[in-house]
């Protein structure tokens, strides 16, 4: 099978990193649109606008599944890119979903979602999970870990700032979903933070374990032949890759 991953820009190398590790492909088509990056801080109407022209970017491949791993693109243009692909289309969103329901989480255990400005406005995470009776749900946009990812900054003083600055009043919660993949970069300091007891769900992990249970897909002997592609300076995005894989 052949899987295209599409992202706003770097952060769903943190999705192709957990479908490497599983193996469950033949070959990842990756495409960043780096020359347009962040989607988070974008309207509805232009993110879908963006997305929809990625597709066409996809025609271009034979790809059997498409996997948005942009959460801020999952949380607004899943349906219309659906309408216009003819092969499936899967969000991040519903995939973190399945992992908090797949996971202990009690319905009144307190959840954390940490995203971008566009995701948590959205409240996509919000209404699956209240749908399934979850009923302590914090939502906090924390815009400011995508450009510290970027730069290469997963710990240090200048990280640990910008985590008190937006978790100074949270009490701790039993689970955090990393409502960005950008952010399973920092999930260890966002772990430290915590003293180590949240749970942490993030789309690398929760879209492997979606397509596991529902497409029943299993690893496969030989490694995936991995492809990047990118809207601008792919040289600079393999470079992260490099670093991330």
């Amino acid at each position: 099978m052949k899987i295209g991953i599409f992202d706003s820009g770097a952060g769903g190398l943190s999705v192709v990193k957990s479908l490497l590790e599983h193996n469950l492909f033949d070959e990842i088509i990756y495409y960043g649109d780096t020359a347009r990056v962040p989607y988070g801080t974008k309207d509805k109407n232009t993110i879908i606008r963006y997305s929809l022209e990625a597709l066409e970017f996809f025609n271009n491949f034979d790809i059997d599944l498409l996997i948005t791993a942009c959460n801020t693109v999952s949380a607004y243009a899943l349906e219309e890119m659906n309408t216009q692909s003819n092969y499936p289309v899967l969000g991040v969103i519903n995939a973190g979903v399945l992992a908090v329901e797949n996971s202990h989480l009690a319905k009144d255990d307190s959840i954390l979602i940490i995203a971008t400005r566009a995701t948590i406005t959205s409240k996509r995470y919000e209404h699956e999970l209240e749908a399934l009776g979850y009923n302590n749900i914090i939502a906090l946009q924390t815009g400011l870990f995508v450009p510290l990812v970027e730069e290469g900054v997963f710990d240090g003083e200048i990280l640990e700032a910008t985590m008190r600055h937006y978790f100074s009043s949270i009490k701790e919660p039993k689970a955090i979903i990393l409502g960005c993949t950008h952010f399973p970069m920092i999930k260890e300091a966002l772990h430290n933070y915590f003293d180590n007891k949240p749970l942490l769900i993030h789309s690398g992990e929760a879209i492997v374990e979606y397509l596991e249970t529902r497409y029943r897909l299993k690893e496969r002997e030989q490694k995936a032949e991995l492809k990047i592609f990118a809207s601008d300076n792919v040289a600079g995005l393999r470079k992260i890759a490099d670093a991330w894989l």
